[in-house]
């Protein structure tokens, strides 16, 4: 087929030149100019003069515009058969739109002259031109519409989200108390992008561990998982969104979970819970979309979101720590107070006693007088020492000593205590040695902990205590049979004004216990069952 024919056909094809005879194509095939174009090749661009019209013999062009903020907006796609740059011709203004071929693309080019020539002879080509104008300037307005439907679509999801995450963000500022404020944040988390269920980890920079609560009948039982060990692990060791679209096909979910507690897990969505630092402190994983899957607008609400609850969980920190610190101080102010007002009494009771030690010649009465100052002695240093935590102020006064002879008067001591509430006292003490020790202060650890088991025991029981030599160390072991302690409160136990099962005391009995351990470079630990009592291990250097 020669170029001409060619041309002919493809003329014959177009809309504008529908209902012209073959003598009218060849004419015209004899003036314009074929022309080819690759994918991506821009035929004609803004503000361009309009120099030629382009009738489409085989491809597709894109016509397209830029905004001001430099987003493409598309307004038409317009294939084979139809004409391209006819507005610049017939108004003669400069392109108003940027033509880009889709594909490749074969044209024919007709020069300005030439169109406005053919429009001025030929009516049938006038009508077409005018025909294909108004269907486009019709298929303008509905694409206008469309988009302006889209957009208010669009405007009013995001403002609902919005809206979803203004009431979110009323809710978790509505407590300051620590375990319901994860409640709070993990309930507007999941109401908020439709999930079904979920956990809100917060991260435990000093264990590295990720820890939450979770329910468990009526319950709310603490869980921990180290940071970087499963998907929460990792998204708090990285920092990265993971969201798993079908949980059972991705390598990276484990089903042992659903295995042990019958659910079934479709698809996850687990992302850092980031302060205004950029630090993570936490990890929401959300469970099963209740439509479809998880989305890119579901990741920036929680994202979001993320920036309130990290806010409200720090001011829940920071007025627990108020609190603790005001109680600290209030405890400081009273231990102040006490000291100030008994040390003359105390001192003068002290001398007393010590009289009645020289003059009575009684060794009866000389035990009681012992005894009295013994007592006098352990009421005020252990009143300084209420005073000296609540500051933060640790002096010490270590000794080298003999740990068994240590260890056999306290336990002296302790006996007579417990066997007036029909506790038995069973000694195990192995170790007999030399240690470096503040006398004073472990002999008030030792007295601490034997007074909580005692209060473990009101019916009575028995208290095991045992020393042995371990690597070096000195290992004491306190055993009760009491009632044992729950995980929460185990947990807890050295935490200032922490107590369980008792209704006198400061709070602040085990805090002391601890800093005193830590001040001899030992350790404490806490094994404790329900019902099955309770033992508490120290470990602190030997000789």
């Amino acid at each position: 087929m020669s170029t001409t024919s060619r041309q002919v056909d493809a003329l014959r094809a177009c809309t504008i030149f529908k209902g012209l005879s073959d003598q009218d194509l060849q004419a015209i095939a004899a003036i314009v100019r074929e022309e080819s174009y690759a994918v991506g090749n821009v035929l004609m661009d803004v503000s361009a003069a309009p120099e030629h019209v382009y009738f489409i013999g085989n491809g597709t062009v894109k016509i397209s515009r830029f905004t001001e903020y430099g987003e493409e907006t598309t307004l038409n796609v317009i294939s084979t058969g139809n004409i391209v740059g006819e507005l610049g011709v017939v108004d003669g203004r400069e392109r108003s739109a940027r033509a880009t071929c889709m594909e490749s693309t074969t044209v024919y080019a007709l020069s300005r002259k030439d169109f406005e020539h053919l429009l001025n002879t030929n009516t049938t080509v006038a009508m077409n031109v005018l025909r294909e104008l108004t269907s486009r300037l019709r298929q303008a307005n509905d694409n206008i519409v469309q988009q302006l439907e889209s957009q208010r679509k669009t405007s009013e999801v995001r403002l609902a989200k919005l809206q979803q995450l203004i009431e979110a963000s009323k809710i978790v500022n509505s407590t300051l108390d620590l375990d319901k404020l994860l409640g709070l944040i993990l309930g507007a988390a999941v109401k908020s992008i439709d999930a079904d269920r979920g956990t809100v980890y917060l991260v435990d920079s000093i264990k590295l561990e990720l820890w939450s609560k979770v329910a468990q009948g009526e319950n709310m039982v603490e869980i921990r998982l180290p940071i970087g060990k499963g998907i929460a692990g990792y998204v708090a060791q990285t920092g990265e969104t993971i969201n798993i679209p079908d949980a059972y096909n991705d390598p990276r979910f484990n089903p042992d979970v659903d295995k042990r507690t019958g659910y079934r897990t479709r698809n996850m969505l687990c992302m850092p819970m980031k302060n205004k630092d950029a630090k993570i402190i936490g990890v929401f994983q959300l469970l099963n979309k209740n439509e479809g899957v998880f989305t890119a607008d579901d990741e920036h609400f929680i994202d979001a979101f993320s920036a309130h609850a990290s806010i409200a969980i720090e001011n829940a920190r920071m007025a627990q720590e108020m609190v603790s610190n005001e109680r600290l101080s209030a405890v400081g102010r009273m231990a102040s107070t006490i000291i100030h007002d008994i040390k003359n009494p105390m001192g003068t009771l002290r001398v007393y006693a010590q009289v009645m030690k020289r003059k009575s010649g009684n060794e009866e009465a000389a035990k009681l007088a012992d005894e009295m100052i013994h007592q006098v002695d352990r009421f005020v240093n252990m009143t300084q020492e209420i005073l000296d935590f609540t500051r933060g102020v640790s002096s010490m006064n270590i000794q080298e000593l003999e740990f068994g002879e240590v260890m056999s008067s306290v336990l002296d001591f302790i006996e007579k205590d417990l066997t007036k509430n029909n506790v038995q006292l069973v000694r195990q003490t192995e170790f007999s040695g030399k240690v470096n020790l503040d006398q004073d202060k472990m002999v008030r650890v030792f007295y601490n902990i034997a007074s909580n088991s005692r209060d473990a025991m009101p019916q009575g029981g028995s208290l095991t205590v045992k020393t042995v030599r371990d690597n070096g160390f000195v290992r004491i072991e306190f055993t009760d049979t009491g009632s044992g302690m729950p995980d929460e409160v185990k947990k807890r136990i050295f935490e200032p004004f922490m107590t369980y099962g008792k209704k006198h005391g400061t709070g602040l009995g085990m805090a002391i216990v601890k800093k005193v351990i830590d001040d001899h470079k030992g350790k404490i630990e806490i094994d404790s069952e329900m019902g099955k009592g309770t033992t508490i291990r120290i470990v602190i250097p030997a000789l």
